[in-house]
């Protein structure tokens, strides 16, 4: 047996009568797609339902998958407590996860429980489930800030150990769409909101499970939407398979986009191989990237191949341009990876005795000790795309108007607290977007007044 069948499905609280109170009729094609889902969820009786919730356990470098022989939960928080379930999981299929996807390098299990009780993006999606089919366990999955491509390998490990204990499974991928469709909406109007639920409805619809990496991740925190990472889960499982594909339905009438699509396993289809694809596209993107490096950018590079690979720091190395020997002068150097931010650690001021050694420190610090990520690790090294910026003088300036956000980056002070934000960041738009930031980024309250200093930078790349 293996993956049966997978589900693209939303989870608003109010579709539940009990929380709706008749507002569950203004999505009633999304009811009804959902009886259809559920119906067809019964017809196939799975022994086993993989659950991928946004709204489950979460961390930034772990994969949670939920622990023990069960849990229960309810509506409560949206003035339903009566509306409630109870669920067993599927214990053999769990522990099977978390070692397969330690097999893969993920970093996955069942560690670290902050919430026992069913979380709403579980239960909205098994209330209908239930009203055709009970005789399933669950296995209840967490999503990260790990990049696409490895919630993608997560879902091939699902798929693996749905194979290996031969058991009848279903994956349903909980997640609205964005929540940025109307201005009357939870989270307001942003024109990305309609564009990306027009994307993800064309690519879901498709089943072109490859297009998913193509969205960015500042596309998608500006769409505000929810499911992406839970669809690619799901696409991973579906790894060289054909698919019979039927969109359900699509709606929108409270600024949140609801969409269910509905994918049949049918057989093996060479052609499917998604992650295998990209990996090829992105070697070759990377590698004519690598060329194009200048001796800032491959000087931070190899110190950070040598360090993740040893753990020792290089020293300035000979043949590098003059400059980097003779000048001094702050620096920050940043990491990407997949177009996600993998790392950023820098000085306003030079520390080192040279510029060389300027860039090495902070390369080393980038990749191994910047707070809102693990170390990088030996694997993720290849892909990595590298920048340093080298800081000019700062000047005070007395007004926001004398900053530019594509030109200048700014400092922002308060007492011993100072914040910095790099010029010409991708997802930073105005000057008051770059001083929010740089203020929470040293611990400064946004509505705090602040000294303000701007500084002109060379990147290089």
């Amino acid at each position: 047996m293996g993956i049966l069948a997978g589900f693209m499905a939303p989870h608003p609280p109010l579709i539940i009568p009990d929380v709706g109170r008749g507002q569950e009729r203004g999505i009633q094609e999304t009811i009804e797609a959902y009886e259809k889902m559920a119906e067809e969820i019964g017809g196939l009786q799975p022994e086993t339902i993989v659950l991928l919730s946004p709204h489950q356990t979460m961390y930034a470098d772990y994969f949670h998958i939920s622990p023990g022989r069960g849990a229960k939960g309810d509506f409560g928080q949206f003035g339903a407590p009566q509306a409630r379930m109870e669920v067993s999981y599927d214990t053999a299929f769990t522990e099977r996860l978390g070692a397969s996807a330690g097999v893969r390098g993920l970093h996955a299990g069942t560690l670290g429980e902050r919430e026992r009780r069913l979380d709403h993006g579980t239960m909205v999606p098994l209330y209908f489930v239930n009203k055709y089919w009970t005789g399933y366990r669950l296995v209840r999955v967490g999503l990260s800030a790990f990049p696409l491509i490895a919630h993608y390998r997560l879902g091939q490990c699902i798929r693996e150990v749905a194979e290996a204990l031969g058991r009848r499974t279903v994956i349903i991928a909980s997640g609205d769409l964005s929540h940025r469709l109307k201005e009357d909406g939870p989270y307001g109007y942003q024109e990305e909101g309609p564009q990306y639920d027009a994307r993800i409805m064309d690519v879901m619809g498709r089943a072109a499970f490859g297009e998913l990496f193509d969205f960015s991740e500042d596309f998608c925190e500006r769409a505000a939407e929810c499911g992406h990472r839970s669809f690619t889960i799901m696409a991973g499982a579906f790894d060289g398979t054909a698919l019979e594909t039927k969109r359900l339905s699509y709606e929108g009438p409270f600024g949140v986009g609801y969409g269910i699509c509905r994918y049949r396993a049918l057989g093996p289809d060479e052609s499917r191989h998604f992650l295998e694809q990209y990996e090829e596209k992105e070697k070759a993107r990377l590698l004519a990237q690598r060329e194009k490096e200048d001796p800032y950018v491959r000087l931070a590079r190899q110190t950070i191949e040598e360090y993740v690979s040893t753990g020792r720091r290089i020293q300035v190395p000979q043949g590098l341009p003059e400059e980097l020997y003779r000048n001094r002068a702050g620096a920050f150097v940043s990491l990407k990876e997949d177009g996600k931010l993998r790392g950023c650690i820098g000085t306003i001021q030079a520390v080192q005795g040279c510029l060389a050694e300027e860039i090495i420190a902070n390369a080393v610090s980038a990749c191994s000790q910047d707070p809102r990520f693990s170390p990088v690790e030996t694997w993720e090294v290849d892909r990595l795309t590298v920048s340093v910026d080298v800081l000019g003088e700062t000047e005070g300036i007395s007004s926001p108007e004398e900053l530019d956000v594509g030109r200048y980056g700014v400092i922002v002070t308060k007492g011993s607290k100072r914040g910095l934000l790099l010029p010409n960041l991708e997802g930073v738009d105005t000057v008051a977007q770059q001083i929010a930031i740089a203020k929470q980024k040293a611990g400064i309250r946004e509505h705090e007044d602040v000294a303000l200093e701007r500084f002109e930078v060379v990147r290089h790349y």
